[in-house]
């Protein structure tokens, strides 16, 4: 048995064969092992806790941590081992450097991948934007894809692969892209914008670009908004960065402007008395509308005499059934008290030639 094992095969003595293989199986066996350990104790302790963080780091880190011990019992037989040729130790130890790089990369991945699911997925699913909902799972796989590719460029230059051509190679192929998708990217960043600036939000009314509407999407390229006249316009993101955005919801109140004209037989009497009426009316209707008011009587227009009246909607209030009850109050007040709308008219003077 002594001669069997004193024996010499490839610059090792077969009892050197022996325990580098038994190296190997310790290693396996502990990592196994540690995963027995962790699901049942340490995974018991931790689901006492308050917090999900430990919850989440054993049990993202725990396979990554058993390979990691496999892996170092490979190291460690390759090391107790002779290798007679250098070349093919070298070899040896980069594929298992190789290896232990893109398991630790692995377990940063995975490890970030459940941090932001647990954390901060739920926290875009409370807001009122929808923008945010369709942006966090992107940048989630956006990290996930940069981890890995900076990973998988860290291994490869350890098997001394020419890390600058592939960067050289991989940057010329993403000019050629973006300047193919410039417009989708600006959109995507027009998106961003909205995300943090929060000029508006779902249900905001806004006005940009010539339409009025109300906002009933927010998507990563483009948003929806539907006028007032009940249409629905899909906007690139990209307008909100080129174009001025009034959000009318969140004015304090909501101004409006009646011109109305009255008949030039109208005495001042009548006139002082429709500014009275208004002013009236301004006060009986407080739950609805602003104090705060304008009324002057300053147009001699072509047919009639202009009084100009401008009132505030509260913020609380209904921007169109207010219009309605206010006009309404005004056309039956004035009809009342003889106050008559004035309309187009011309007075023609004919003088006959002697």
């Amino acid at each position: 048995m002594t001669e069997f094992l004193d024996k010499t095969f490839w610059g090792n003595t077969v009892l050197d064969w022996f325990i580098a293989i038994g190296i190997v199986v310790l290693c396996y066996i502990g990592a196994k092992i540690l995963l027995y350990f962790t699901n049942k104790v340490v995974k018991k302790y931790t689901e006492k806790t308050k917090t999900q963080l430990d919850d989440i780091l054993i049990d993202k880190l725990e396979e990554p941590l058993a390979v990691a011990i496999t892996i170092a019992g490979l190291f460690w037989a390759v090391e107790y081992l002779t290798i007679p040729n250098p070349s093919v130790e070298k070899f040896l130890n980069k594929f298992l450097l190789f290896g232990l790089v893109l398991n630790v990369t692995w377990a940063i991945a995975r490890t970030l991948d459940a941090l932001i699911s647990e954390y901060l997925v739920p926290l875009t699913e409370k807001t009122n934007n929808s923008f945010d909902d369709q942006l966090v799972p992107i940048a989630q796989k956006a990290a996930k894809y940069a981890i890995w590719s900076l990973g998988v460029v860290l291994a490869l230059d350890n098997l001394d692969f020419d890390i600058g051509a592939m960067i050289a190679g991989l940057g010329i192929g993403g000019l050629a892209l973006a300047l193919a998708a410039q417009d989708a990217v600006k959109n995507i960043f027009g998106g961003i914008m909205i995300f943090v600036d929060k000029p508006f939000k779902l249900g905001d009314r806004i006005q940009i670009n010539g339409f009025d509407g109300i906002v009933e999407m927010v998507g990563l390229r483009s948003t929806r908004v539907r006028t007032l006249d009940g249409r629905l316009v899909t906007m690139p993101n990209s307008k909100f960065n080129d174009n001025e955005v009034t959000n009318v919801t969140l004015e304090p109140s909501t101004r409006i402007i009646l011109k109305l004209g009255l008949t030039y037989d109208t005495p001042p009497e009548k006139i002082e008395l429709a500014n009275s009426i208004l002013k009236d009316i301004v006060n009986t209707n407080q739950d609805e509308i602003d104090e705060k008011h304008f009324i002057s009587f300053n147009d001699f227009g072509d047919f009639s005499l202009g009084i100009t009246f401008v009132y505030f909607i509260r913020k609380e209030g209904d921007f169109f059934n207010t219009q309605n009850k206010i006009s309404m109050q005004i056309l039956k007040r004035f009809n009342e008290n003889g106050l008559e709308f004035a309309f187009p008219t011309q007075t023609i003077y004919k003088k006959e030639l002697a």
